[in-house]
């Protein structure tokens, strides 16, 4: 294992969270490289001096980021089994790391998909697992909560069913408190589940106001964006896309796209913007946010430019950060592939 000591900083996360909230839009028109010939970048969490912590799907390395300087790894997660989709996947700060040091992974192992937490100077120590895993669907995205709790996107890997099984962690999103067990004021007691019905959630991020939003890999037809309410079932696999609720049932999502001009995987907020990260679509689909909750017609942005864009990330100090995933097997690999890009507040 590659690591360095964990560092202490002097800007809470919270503190800066509040900086990042009245900052302008990102300037999509002013991007800036940070890194470049990173293997799959996967999962990127930002440390409170607003470097970045970025993960390597394929070697479960993890280097640390920050414009003007070169990438440095400092942890290697032991480990990972990288087929298919699976791999070192999503990241996550502690809210408190200032006082813990604490990084928490999502990877896929040899027998499943788990979270663990450590220090970069330390070994880690599984929290959750037992999420299956497959060649595709493992979800993957992890990210705290405004409520302190960590939010874990899952996929069905494979096996539709698993989403409407209220006893499989699988096509779900999770909800864990720090040290991985069913956090408190989950819909059932003692469930790490929050949310059922899922297909494949690789994209989480919360508003000013609280709100949760997700993103959902479809099958055929169509991806979505998702309000996430406490014990709603969206629906897969009876519905993909908006459909039946059967007497509100299922819950129907805000936006769809066709597959091909999607697979949404990243999603940030920002200036009452979502930020939505497209892998086959090649593109950034910006969506203005309503008072209300409701979003507003998408738009596509950086059509064709960067390829697959897998990450999209909100820097304590407003920036919006993207990663590439050209390299991951399904790209058109452009030189410097996979890039690192931030595109700077207004």
């Amino acid at each position: 294992m590659i690591a360095l000591a964990a560092t202490v900083f002097a800007a809470a996360p919270s503190t800066l969270a509040q900086q990042a909230a009245v900052a302008g839009p990102p300037d999509l028109n002013s991007p800036q490289e940070v890194a470049r010939d990173i293997s799959v970048p996967w999962g990127l969490a930002f440390l409170p001096d607003g470097s970045a912590l970025v993960a390597q799907r394929g070697t479960g390395a993890i280097s640390r980021v920050a414009p003007g300087t070169a990438p440095v790894q400092v942890y290697r997660v032991p480990g990972v089994v990288a087929r298919g989709e699976g791999g070192l996947l999503g990241l996550a700060v502690s809210p408190k790391y200032v006082e813990n040091g604490y990084v928490y992974a999502y990877f896929t192992a040899g027998s499943d998909n788990r979270i663990v937490r450590f220090r970069l100077d330390g070994q880690p120590e599984v929290i959750f697992q037992g999420i299956a895993k497959a060649t595709i669907h493992n979800g993957g995205r992890i990210a705290f909560g405004p409520d302190g709790m960590l939010y874990v996107g899952t996929g069905d890997a494979g096996q539709s069913s698993r989403a409407q099984d209220p006893a499989s962690p699988n096509g779900k999103i999770l909800r864990l408190d720090p040290d991985g067990k069913p956090a408190p004021g989950n819909p059932t007691p003692n469930s790490p589940v929050y949310t059922l019905g899922h297909r494949n959630v690789q994209g989480l991020a919360w508003d000013a106001t609280g709100r949760l939003y997700a993103t959902e890999f479809g099958q055929d037809t169509y991806d979505e964006i998702n309000l996430i309410q406490p014990k709603r079932n969206y629906g897969w696999p009876v519905v993909e896309g908006k459909g039946d609720t059967q007497g509100g049932r299922y819950t129907n999502p805000l936006v769809t796209w066709a597959t091909s001009e999607a697979s949404p995987s990243g999603l940030a907020i920002t200036a009452n913007t979502l930020y939505v990260a497209a892998l086959r679509g090649e593109r950034l689909w910006t969506i203005p946010q309503r008072a209300d909750g409701t979003l507003g017609r998408p738009e596509a942005q950086l059509r064709d430019r960067y390829g697959r864009l897998r990450t999209a990330q909100v820097a304590p100090d407003g920036a919006l950060w993207l990663t590439t995933s050209n390299t991951d097997g399904r790209g058109d690999v452009r030189p410097g592939d996979d890039h690192i890009i931030r595109f700077p507040a207004r």
